[in-house]
């Protein structure tokens, strides 16, 4: 019997690992919108790991972008759990309005995750989508100090019936060292909490706001 039970609590411990990690990179999405190509995708065409994530904002478009174009540590922080990022020193503050001098996004600004780490924009489609990366320049890749992975951020807006918005996020990193997967696995676990709270910031925001201005 005790030859039976061992591996049946191995194997579903296994299980459990798998499937927790599974809904952290997917939580939220639904199957088609984890599938789906979105803008950035291009970027890095092998990655070694994609996290897709959702949430349905009972808000249009219009309304829900503005708290995205001002996400960044310098800016309207990451509406996540501000004194855990403040610990790492990003020293942000989650704004709960939306500031007209962070509206302006264009290719090649800096979105700042912290005082010294930044990622750049790639492109920007108001009212529809938003694609940061981190890449390690050409030729930099082992050097100290250079992430071992190139990463992409993106944020996409879809128009959901009934006047809400289906806002989607999606990181991608592409691993530059076979032991690239040892440090990303842990950084995405974080994210997916960090993630999970921030599209939860900006739709209680946003609806907060439509509800205002009904």
């Amino acid at each position: 019997m005790r030859r039976l039970v061992a591996p049946v609590l191995v194997g579903a411990a296994a299980l459990s690992v798998v499937t927790a990690r599974f809904s952290a990179l997917h939580w939220g999405a639904t199957t088609e919108e984890s599938r789906e190509p979105l803008p950035g995708d291009e970027l890095i065409p092998a990655p070694g790991l994609v996290a897709t994530r959702a949430i349905t904002i009972e808000a249009v478009p219009e309304v829900v972008w503005p708290w995205v174009a001002q996400i960044g540590a310098d800016r309207g922080g990451f509406y996540s759990y501000d004194r855990l990022e403040n610990l790492a020193g990003c020293n942000l503050r989650s704004a709960d309005a939306v500031v007209p001098e962070w509206q302006h996004l264009a290719r090649g600004d800096l979105v700042r995750l912290h005082p010294q780490v930044a990622l750049t924009v790639e492109s920007v489609e108001p009212d529809h989508s938003l694609v940061l990366r981190a890449a390690p320049p050409p030729g930099a890749e082992g050097s100290p100090g250079v992430a071992p992975y190139d990463f992409t951020w993106a944020f996409v807006l879809h128009r959901h019936p009934h006047a809400a918005t289906r806002l989607i996020t999606r990181e991608r990193f592409g691993y530059t060292h076979w032991w690239s997967p040892l440090l990303v696995e842990p950084v995405s676990a974080a994210s997916s909490l960090m993630s999970q709270k921030m599209l939860r910031g900006i739709r209680d925001r946003a609806e907060r706001q439509a509800s205002a201005g009904a």
